[in-house]
């Protein structure tokens, strides 16, 4: 099986953010939201669960951020 790039969803005190989404990618965060939670034997994610992780882990394998976040 293949295995999802994030990990189990970890519970953190939010900050409100509001965005909007085009319907394809809501659908896509729904159906990765039901695998994830298949693979890790947690109830179904919601997208509002499964952005901020996707987040940390697109900015953290970003080169050019990593490098310029640490030349402030």
């Amino acid at each position: 099986m293949t295995k999802l790039r994030l990990g189990p969803i970890e519970d953190d005190k939010p900050v409100r953010l509001t965005v909007e989404l085009p319907a394809a990618v809501h659908r896509d965060l729904l159906e990765y939201g039901r695998l994830l939670a298949r693979e890790s034997g947690q109830a179904e994610i919601a997208p509002a669960k499964l952005i901020p992780p996707m987040l940390v882990h697109f900015m953290e394998g970003d080169r050019g951020f990593r490098k310029l976040r640490g030349e402030r």
